[in-house]
């Protein structure tokens, strides 16, 4: 690792998923406004200390409502603003099906591959730029990591080259290596849903897919303000 990442901030990586109890919809609605506007009081407190993009998957998804991608430089903070959060009217009431952490990482594979924003050459991710966003948990096989070193990179390089005929699609990989029980958490951003699909499909070609042990599961979310998320929970 070179000595200039060892010295650099990396920013801690964090995808959660809530559920809302569907006996929430039947409580008064000054009662539900209400606990939407502690909820979201108790998420902006940290306006500054954490990046939070929300997300709705409302109608997408059966099992989670909506996403906040946060992003710190401090781990502690995610769990003081959760901790505040599920305090809240609204926090009592929710669930968490999913929630994945991970850390940006500069990429081990993409010295020959250069161009303007390039992910993986990153460690400060800038995200919310595009409406749609799609996330999945990732893993590679163990027989990835005895193969030599040009191996991988070979096959990197062909699934580096098929990324770039999908510019409309931004790439966001974060590390999870001992920090939980993916090894990547990776995210595409995009404002053209069919090319990810185009995306998707092509990579399934490439030679470094039969490496693939767990890419699942995969989940849709529309970027919204906090209050828009809430607001499409039906209460």
């Amino acid at each position: 690792m070179a000595a200039a990442e060892q010295s650099a901030k990396r920013q801690y990586v964090n995808f959660i998923f809530f559920k809302v109890d569907p006996a929430w919809r039947r409580l008064p609605h000054d009662e539900r406004q209400a606990g939407k506007q502690e909820f979201t009081r108790a998420i902006e407190e940290f306006t500054g200390k954490i990046i939070v993009v929300p997300y709705s998957t409302v109608g997408i998804r059966g099992d989670c409502d909506f996403l906040l991608w946060r992003i710190t430089y401090d781990l502690e903070l995610f769990q003081e603003q959760m901790s505040k959060a599920l305090a809240t009217g609204l926090g009592k009431y929710l669930t968490i099906p999913y929630s994945y952490l991970s850390m940006t990482k500069r990429s081990v594979y993409v010295d020959n591959h250069v161009h303007e924003g390039q992910e993986s050459r990153r460690l400060k991710i800038t995200p919310g730029r595009s409406k749609y966003i799609f996330i999945y948990p990732f893993e590679k096989t163990r027989e990835w990591y005895l193969l030599t070193k040009a191996a991988r990179q070979g096959m990197m390089d062909e699934h580096i080259e098929i990324g770039h005929k999908y510019p409309s699609v931004k790439l966001n990989t974060t590390y999870s290596f001992g920090l939980d029980d993916q090894e990547f958490v990776v995210a595409f951003e995009t404002d053209q849903p069919q090319d990810f699909l185009d995306l998707v499909m092509h990579l399934r070609e490439a030679e470094g897919s039969r490496y693939t042990k767990r890419d699942i599961p995969i989940f849709t979310c529309i970027m919204k303000s906090l209050k828009e998320a809430l607001d499409t929970l039906g209460g």
